[in-house]
């Protein structure tokens, strides 16, 4: 007989509502900051001036090349030691500070593949260059950057679960939580994983549309 009884799913399901709205609150909080913060960095990263490039090419190879979590205990420890910061705080920072340095070279990527001829276009118009990146560029990046960024969403859903190291009660620290009470960790855990995998699909569903269209407007544009 199996020591693990998947029946009890029904019984548990519905209790990770709550839990589960607190994985988007701190899903959807990462990508705002990172959104926000990564344009500044790309924007930064792509100056002529080095004292904007060069802290911005810094923080995005520091970001990337260490651990999520880590960065996570840093910011929670750290800063308390500073200001006083809650949990729930610490991780929105935490996330959004990480998803900053992947968004910047998304944006990054985008607005370099523009056209030059179109910037010089609008220079040639005599709008500023500053125009020619809100009214011009910005605008088309944005468009181009929705696959990659619907991507990086659906990895920043995933890692909201690392927000448990710091006793925020999302799916993963909840569903061990419960395990331990219940003594069924592993029909627990399956529960967050089916959690998980609905908030992937839905999301990948409307990235999905999302892109469609953008692409039934551009092939509009075309003919």
């Amino acid at each position: 007989m199996s020591i693990w009884d998947f029946s009890v799913i029904p019984n548990y399901f519905m209790s990770f509502l709550d839990a589960a709205k607190m994985t988007v609150l701190v899903t959807v909080f990462g990508i705002l900051i990172g959104i926000i913060f990564g344009l500044i960095l790309a924007l930064m990263r792509i100056s002529n001036y080095r004292i904007l490039s060069i802290p911005a090419r810094v923080y995005i190879w520091i970001v990337r090349g260490t651990p999520l979590l880590l960065q996570l205990l840093l910011i929670y420890f750290g800063l308390v030691n500073i200001v006083r910061i809650g949990n729930l705080p610490s991780a929105f920072l935490a996330l959004g500070l990480h998803n900053a340095a992947y968004i910047a070279e998304i944006f990054r990527g985008s607005i370099q593949g523009i056209a030059r001829g179109q910037r010089e276009a609008g220079l040639s118009l005599g709008m500023t260059e500053g125009k020619v990146m809100r009214r011009i560029v910005l605008p088309q990046a944005f468009k181009r950057a929705v696959p990659s960024l619907s991507n990086q969403l659906i990895i920043a859903l995933k890692d909201s679960s690392l927000a448990s190291a710091v006793a925020i009660p999302e799916l993963l620290l909840y569903a061990r939580q419960l395990g331990s009470s219940t003594f069924r960790l592993m029909e627990m855990l399956s529960i967050a994983a089916i959690y998980y995998l609905i908030m992937t699909s839905v999301l990948t569903i409307l990235a999905n549309g999302i892109e469609k269209r953008l692409n039934v407007s551009d092939f509009k544009v075309l003919e």
